[in-house]
């Protein structure tokens, strides 16, 4: 059986992921679009450059999006990245985690 090696693609989500940071700044992203400078503000503990930092490590897995809306910039949660980590590595290992206790109830 020959293994298909995945693209950067994945490997980028899992090192946004890898961040604590970065994941409560999807969590912000996902209760609602805000600004750059909003994101930002949600997080006093850190300055503006180290959450643009984390930010561009986002947007590099995709799983992000910005647009320009006058001088702001407004982001949005993108989560078919997500979607297709949960499809390919979680799904599909949580079916044969199941199947596995089946049979171990048969």
């Amino acid at each position: 059986m020959a293994v298909e090696i995945k693209s950067d693609d994945d490997d980028r989500v899992f090192k946004a992921l890898a961040s604590g940071l970065r994941r409560s700044m999807l969590d912000a992203l996902k209760e609602s679009t805000r600004t750059t400078g909003e994101l930002c503000a949600l997080f006093p503990e850190y300055d503006r450059t180290t959450v643009l930092q984390h930010l561009r490590v986002l947007e590099a897995a995709d799983l992000v999006t910005g647009r320009k809306v006058g001088r702001e910039r407004h982001l949005s949660l993108a989560p078919l990245p997500i979607k297709r980590i949960h499809d390919r590595w979680i799904g599909g290992y949580m079916t044969a985690a199941v199947e596995l206790l089946d049979d171990l109830g048969a």
